[in-house]
C-alpha cells in the first residue's frame, strides 16, 4: 500500500506559512508605514511619552480595538471566501468600514486595501469567482489572500495582530526617544497579549463585535490638523 511522504504532507503547511510571512512582511509595498493610527498624536498629547505608557496604550488598543474588531472580523471574512459567499464579504466590509471613526481611519484602510489590490494584480492573485467588494478594505483583501494561500484562520489572526504589534512599533522609534532594545523588550511583553487577544477574537459572538476606543478616535481626529506630523495617521 503506497502512503503518502511525510515531506508531501507538510509541503502545504510551509507554503501556507511563507505565504503568511510575506503576507505580514514589513516589506509588502502597500504603503502600511506611512501610518500610525493615531499614535504619533498620542505622542504630540504627551498620552504616550516613554516605554510604560507605549505599553498601556498597545495594551489597550489591542484589548479594545483588534480583538473586538479587526481579528474576529478578519475569520469572518476568511470563512466567508472560503463559502464563495460574496454577499457577506460585502457585508463584512462595509461593517468595517463603518466602524473608522475619522477620516484618517477610514483612509488608511481603504488606501492599504486598494495598494495591496494593485500589488495582488500584479502577481496574478485576485479572486476570480467572488468578486472583491468595491472598495475593498485592507482587512477584506488580507483575508481572501490569506486564504487563498491555505493560511489557517488562528494563524492569519496571529499574523495581522504581529503586523500591527510591528508598524506601531516602528512608528514608537521613529517620533519617540524609544530604542530598538526597548521595542523588543515591548515585543516580549506584548506577545502573550497578542495569543489572548486572538483566543478573544475567535470566542466573540457577532453582537459582541465593535471597538471601544474613544481615546484613538479623538488622538485620531486631533491628528487631522496637528501641525508637525511624519506620518498620514
Amino acid at each position: 500500500m503506497l502512503t503518502e511522504r511525510p515531506e508531501a504532507a507538510t509541503e502545504g503547511d510551509d507554503l501556507a506559512l511563507l505565504g503568511l510571512l510575506q503576507l505580514v512582511s514589513p516589506a509588502l509595498p502597500i504603503g502600511a508605514f506611512a501610518w500610525s493610527q493615531g499614535l504619533e498624536s498620542a505622542f504630540e498629547l504627551g498620552w504616550v511619552e516613554d516605554e510604560a505608557s507605549l505599553a498601556r496604550w498597545l495594551e489597550g488598543v489591542l484589548d479594545d480595538g483588534l480583538a473586538r474588531c479587526e481579528l474576529p472580523v478578519l475569520t469572518r471574512l476568511m470563512s466567508a471566501w472560503a463559502d464563495r459567499e460574496g454577499a457577506a464579504v460585502a457585508q463584512w466590509n462595509d461593517w468595517l468600514a463603518a466602524n473608522r471613526e475619522t477620516a484618517e481611519l477610514a483612509a488608511e484602510d481603504a488606501r492599504l486595501g486598494a495598494a495591496l489590490v494593485r500589488l495582488l494584480a500584479s502577481l496574478e492573485l485576485l479572486p476570480s469567482e467572488t468578486p472583491l467588494p468595491q472598495p475593498a478594505g485592507y482587512v477584506t483583501v488580507f483575508a481572501w489572500l490569506a486564504h487563498a494561500r491555505g493560511i489557517a484562520p488562528r494563524q492569519a489572526l496571529l499574523g495581522f495582530a504581529w503586523a500591527w504589534l510591528e508598524n506601531q512599533l516602528a512608528v514608537a522609534c521613529k517620533a519617540l526617544p524609544l530604542g530598538h532594545t526597548a521595542a523588543q523588550r515591548l515585543v516580549e511583553r506584548l506577545r502573550p497579549s497578542l495569543v489572548t487577544a486572538v483566543d478573544a477574537a475567535l470566542s466573540r459572538d457577532d453582537e459582541a463585535l465593535g471597538p471601544v476606543l474613544p481615546g484613538l478616535a479623538l488622538a485620531s481626529a486631533r491628528h487631522e490638523t496637528q501641525y508637525s506630523r511624519l506620518f498620514r495617521s
